[in-house]
Order: structure tokens, then sequence, then C-alpha cells
């Protein structure tokens, strides 16, 4: 996965978002897996912890994983201040330094899309190897028709690198059709694959619509 740029002074959105409320369908699934007894759930990229402290506050047994040494530090810093413990690493996605079937969830809001296809690719295979059969993914990942496809340099098909005036400057942005993401799930059962659309005023002031991929599936 591609790290932050840090040779821009601009703050990284991600610390924006660190004190928002988990995804609505994260707080879905914990219940899920509280129904089914799962208990070891990985919040790939892990960001600034929203999802990490949500699932540890929800007494599960939390790893976190996140490329950026910052993501990290935000995370462990909030969870000390909230007096919870998860198993934290600074590690690429598509390198994961867990054991083969070692997780019963794994938890990814957006962030498989901030890749060339080749990396997501390995991503999800690394995705597939630790996850055991019968666990849980959950993933949100930009579509095709979101806002921001088609702005930056683009360096292959349908995946852009943000401009300087983006959130996520000099980052990679791929934007998946449906017919992608359901290739990219072989080996899982889809549960959900629903497109979410939610409209917004941007810091320019205009009228934009920020389109996500919002996937379900157990892996077979």
């Amino acid at each position: 996965m591609t790290g932050l740029n840090g040779s821009t002074s601009r703050k990284p959105c991600w610390v924006t978002w660190s004190y928002q409320e988990p995804h609505e369908k994260v707080r879905t699934l914990s219940h899920e897996m509280k129904r089914k007894g799962m208990k070891r759930v990985l919040d790939l990229g892990c960001g600034a912890g929203r999802h990490t402290a949500y699932l540890a506050r929800e007494g599960f047994e939390v790893y976190a994983l996140d490329i950026s040494p910052e993501g990290v530090e935000h995370t462990a810093k909030r969870l000390s201040e909230e007096g919870l413990q998860a198993n934290l690493l600074q590690a690429d996605i598509a390198a994961l330094p867990y054991p083969d079937n070692f997780f019963d969830c794994i938890v990814s809001v957006s962030v498989l899309h901030h890749n060339t296809t080749v990396n997501i690719r390995i991503a999800m295979e690394e995705i597939k190897r630790t996850l055991r059969p019968g666990g849980l993914l959950f993933s949100t990942e930009c579509a095709k028709g979101d806002y921001q496809e088609g702005r930056g340099e683009q360096i292959e098909r349908d995946t852009y690198l943000a401009p300087e005036d983006a959130d996520q400057p000099g980052i990679p942005h791929h934007f998946f059709s449906k017919e992608e993401i359901r290739a990219l799930l072989y080996g899982f059962r889809v549960i959900e694959l629903e497109r979410d659309e939610q409209e917004f005023i941007n810091g320019s002031g205009c009228r934009v619509l920020s389109i996500h991929w919002e996937i379900l599936a157990k892996k077979l």
C-alpha cells in the first residue's frame, strides 16, 4: 500500500477523521460477529484507529496494521487515551505478518483502492491467506463515477495519482467497476455488494458525489 506523502505540510485527511464514529456497517458486523462467536479481527489499514478502538471497546481480540508510522502512532495514542488494547504493527498490506487462517474477520475501510491493480491483487491474496475459512471480510472501495475519478495523473487503467489540491495528494486512487470487484472476490461468497452514493460540498464549495462499494463476503 502506498504511504502518505511526507513532503506535504497538509494534515493527512485520515487525521481529521480520527475521532469520527465507526462505519455503521462495522457496527452491524460486530453484532453478527458476537452472535457467531468470532473473536479475532484485523483492522487492515487502520489510519488513526477509529475502527480499532471501536472493536477493542466491543471486546474483540483486535489486530491493527498500517503502512504509515503516523497512523500507528495515532491509533496507539487513541487506545491509550481510552484505556483499550490492540496488537499494532506498521507493515505493508501486500505482506501481512500473520499466519494462515488466523483471523475470524478482516475490516478494510477505504484502503485497497490506494494501490495499483497489481498490488491490490497481491493484497487480496494476503487477505484470503490470513482469513480463516468461513471468516468475514468487510471492505469499502472507490467506485467508478466517484467525483475524484479522472483527477490527477493516470498511471494505469482506472487508477490516478491524486493532484496536489486533493485530500490525499500523490496517493493512487483506483476506481472499481462492479465486475472488477466480483472478480477480486474469487474464493469468497459475496453476501452484500452495495453501491453507496453520498453527495456533499467539497472544500471548493462544489457539490460532488462520493461513490463507494460496500462489500461483505465470506471466505469459502
